[in-house]
């Protein structure tokens, strides 16, 4: 049984979600959640029955000190709400937690009963794949709908993905199903990098969901560890000429499949970002847009922006070889380019 005591009216709400696991390479996808949970300071309403879902030994809960007293965090899925404030007020419903072990059926029910309860108007579930892309270059990220006139009216592209699917596929298709228009963004994060965190990934997922339900996130201090990410890997890659030399080839590759991109379309979105942002914000081109990143040399090196990368990130693997097909595992089933999800 669904219980809202205490939640008040909403405001034209979108419910953001974003689940740990395999479709959250990086921790790109379930950080942009906590980074929009924390800007807003979101306040938990809900939290479904962990034993419903989880295997918990695969999912442990952990014990902690609370004033000396002993308590056990269980694994589970949480639900917050945060007003979006810097334009019209709207509220977002944000549903943070770990692609469940068992009960997918179920579990999507329960998220689509709080959904109707609250009068979502839109469901977003973010998501980030292991790719052949390059860490230099901006982050791609796509948008994917299993709804026909969705996908016309915002434009993005239409799912025709057939194979394994992780919980975001299956939580999308339950939308469709229900009636509730549903929206898959995914970020595709650098294979041979694929340790978390990935700030740029997160900033560009955030970037993309500004663009989609027309919000301003405030980024914080995102753009910062983002191009430290970037230098931090610039180091790391320059230690191994196979490596770097791989890289090099990632960049002409996606250089090349870009140059259509260089259209008045694409450009005019990133003046758009622009304008949103030049009262104060970072302006065109932050990590995850479509224009260079600002403050970086060709070769993404600016000593003004090292930062300790000290942070347990381990030396780039190898690349693969030349006649593997580029599948990394633990990646989800979508095209290793990232220009699709399985939606």
């Amino acid at each position: 049984m669904i219980e809202l005591e205490g939640v008040p009216e909403l405001i034209d709400p979108v419910m953001i979600c974003a689940f740990e696991g395999w479709n959250d390479a990086g921790d790109a996808a379930s950080s942009a959640v906590a980074h929009l949970d924390r800007e807003w300071k979101g306040e938990v309403f809900a939290a479904l029955d962990a034993e419903d879902y989880y295997d918990f030994q695969v999912n442990r809960p952990t014990i902690w000190l609370d004033g000396g007293i002993r308590k056990i965090t269980w694994p589970t899925t949480r639900l917050s709400v945060v007003r979006a404030s810097g334009g019209a007020p709207r509220d977002l419903v944000l549903v943070r937690g770990i692609e469940p072990s068992m009960r997918w059926r179920s579990f999507c029910n329960e998220i689509l009963g709080f959904a109707h309860e609250l009068g979502v108007e839109m469901v977003v579930i973010l998501g980030s794949l292991l790719g052949d892309t390059p860490h230099t270059r901006p982050v791609p990220v796509s948008g994917v709908t299993s709804d026909p006139d969705l996908a016309r009216t915002l434009d993005l592209e239409e799912s025709r993905y057939e194979g394994p699917t992780g919980i975001v596929g299956v939580l999308q298709e339950a939308c469709t199903h229900a009636g509730v228009p549903a929206v898959s963004l995914w970020a595709a994060v650098p294979h041979y990098v694929s340790q978390p965190p990935n700030p740029k990934a997160t900033l560009a997922l955030l970037n993309r969901l500004e663009d989609l339900i027309d919000l301003r996130v405030p980024q914080g201090e995102l753009p910062e560890d983002a191009r430290a990410w970037q230098l931090g890997v610039d180091q790391l890659a320059a230690e191994d000429s196979e490596v770097a030399e791989y890289v090099q080839s990632l960049e002409e590759a996606r250089d090349t499949a870009d140059l259509p991109e260089a259209s008045g379309e694409a450009i005019a979105r990133e003046f758009e970002r622009y304008l949103r942002r030049r009262d104060g914000q970072p302006g065109p081109g932050q990590p995850g847009g479509v224009a260079a990143e600002p403050g970086l040399t060709e070769g993404g090196r600016d000593a003004s922006y090292l930062r300790d990368t000290a942070s347990g990130r381990t030396r780039p693997p190898r690349p693969p070889a030349k006649d593997e097909e580029g599948d990394t595992a633990g990646a989800p089933e979508e095209g290793a380019d990232g220009t699709e999800g399985d939606g």
